[in-house]
């Protein structure tokens, strides 16, 4: 089983899915688990992710390109991996 996880902060996680359950499940090959930084599927050269919320309003919400971007890059992998 294949898990691809698209985030802003793969570090973070790495350290998270290799200890307990998953880090045996990943040495047995149970599962696969790759971490996709979603700021590098952006076209800026500060590499933003964010945006105001439409309507504005406090907070911050994701761009939709970015996250466009990963989805189809990562379908293509996976169906040239088949």
């Amino acid at each position: 089983m294949r898990f691809d996880i698209i985030t802003i902060f793969p570090q973070i996680l790495d350290s998270y899915f290799n200890e307990s359950l998953f880090k045996k499940a990943q040495e047995k090959g149970l599962i696969k688990i790759q971490f996709h930084n979603l700021r590098d599927f952006t076209s800026d050269k500060h590499h933003k992710v964010d945006d105001k919320p439409y309507g504005g309003g406090p907070g911050m919400v994701f761009m939709a390109e970015p996250i466009a971007r990963a989805v189809q890059s990562l379908r293509s992998k996976v169906k040239s991996q088949r």
